[in-house]
């Protein structure tokens, strides 16, 4: 028994020595023994030695910066100087001291006021789409790329009622942002913003498409408005606003705000109306819109009861032009119009935007009530006046 005792000693004396001594001079032969898996099927080393089981712990949510790389690069930081004229003094309230006042000889100086905005490169040629209201009566206008380049840039056009501008800058080799959207944004989407709010430099801000179709506003004659949380900030105006792909969704237009910052409540020029606003400019200097020479007014339920109308739809004439296309085509004051090519009329705002797409010379068809009768009317749309710059 003492024997036996000795020899199972010493085996263990061994076992243990030989343990540290592999430990130390070779650690890598114990980890290659422990890395087994017991499913069938899947080699050893193809999980690797720090490798996690992607199906036991939940994957950290997708990044955007594909898309933004695709697409910050072509958005521009704007900036516009202009001189205005500020009185060295209050001004009397009376019209005729005050207008005496203004005409001494330096009682006005002149300084300059700046303005901070974006924009997005379009084309090749040098096109920079931005919102009206960021370039308004500016003097100078300065367009700053995110490689640092500089470049002053001319107007080649406005559109005041749809807020949009194109200007053009002599740089070469510059980022794109076209407008290859194959589809239109839905409710819901997740979207980005890009800018340069409150001058900070360029940022990104992610949300989604809160509503589309938003008018009604007071913000531009002719709304189609994509709504979003994304913050929009001033300085934001004029950015881009793009989808998880980095395509163009629309041009960041406004905010709603009782403070100045955002309240997760902006709007967007959609890409497609921003894209026939900037095709009109490049081609005519202008946009054309269709015309009919109209003041239309919403039916509401009073007008509709006055007017033996089972239920408010539809708008009524209120005022047309006595030379207008409309008043050419035999429309009359009174007229409820119902319908437009077959698509019901519900309010002002949609009627006259369905007007304003109409090519000038182009046939629309009416079915209006007139003297309590259902009637068809072909007319022919003019040309909007253009607005003066």
């Amino acid at each position: 028994m003492r024997r036996l005792w000795l020899l199972f000693a010493q085996a263990v004396t061994v076992c243990i020595a030989i343990l540290f001594v592999v430990t130390t001079l070779r650690p890598d032969w114990l980890r290659l023994a422990a890395r087994t898996d017991p499913r069938p099927g899947i080699p050893v080393d193809a999980l690797g030695s720090g490798a996690v089981d992607a199906g036991a712990v939940q994957q950290a949510p997708g990044s955007y910066a594909v898309a933004v790389a695709a697409a910050a690069p072509a958005v521009v930081n704007i900036h516009t100087t202009k001189r205005v004229s500020v009185s060295r003094m209050p001004l009397p309230a009376d019209p005729a001291l005050r207008k005496f006042f203004e005409q001494m000889p330096g009682f006005n100086q002149q300084q300059q006021a700046t303005n901070l905005g974006s924009g997005v490169v379009v084309s090749d040629k040098g096109h920079v789409l931005t919102n009206f209201h960021v370039i308004e009566g500016a003097d100078e206008i300065i367009v700053a790329l995110t490689d640092g380049r500089q470049a002053v840039a001319t107007v080649v056009g406005v559109d005041a009622d749809s807020d949009l501008a194109v200007l053009s800058i002599a740089l070469t080799n510059l980022p794109l942002l076209r407008f290859t959207l194959l589809e239109a944004p839905r409710v819901g989407d997740v979207v980005l913003a890009i800018g340069n709010p409150f001058g900070v430099g360029q940022t990104i801000t992610m949300g989604i498409v809160s509503a589309l179709g938003r008018t009604g506003l007071g913000i531009n004659t002719y709304e189609n408005f994509i709504q979003t949380d994304a913050a929009i900030n001033p300085g934001n105006s004029g950015g881009a606003l793009i989808d998880t792909q980095g395509r163009l969704v629309g041009i960041n237009s406004a905010i709603y705000s009782k403070s100045g910052g955002s309240l997760g409540i902006g709007f967007a020029i959609p890409a497609e109306a921003a894209q026939t606003v900037l095709s009109q400019i490049l081609t005519f200097g202008y946009v054309k819109r269709g015309w009919l020479g109209i003041e239309p007014q919403d039916m509401t339920a009073d007008l509709a009861r006055a007017f033996g109308l089972e239920r408010a739809g539809g708008v009524i004439i209120a005022g047309m032009l006595r030379d207008g296309p409309a008043a050419k085509g035999g429309l009359k004051v009174g007229d409820i119009i119902q319908a437009i090519d077959g698509k019901p009329v519900n309010d002002t705002q949609r009627f006259m935007a369905r007007i304003a797409a109409k090519a000038p010379g182009e046939a629309l068809e009416l079915k209006l009530y007139r003297n309590g009768r259902l009637q068809t009317l072909s007319l022919t749309a003019g040309q909007r006046p253009a607005k003066p710059r």
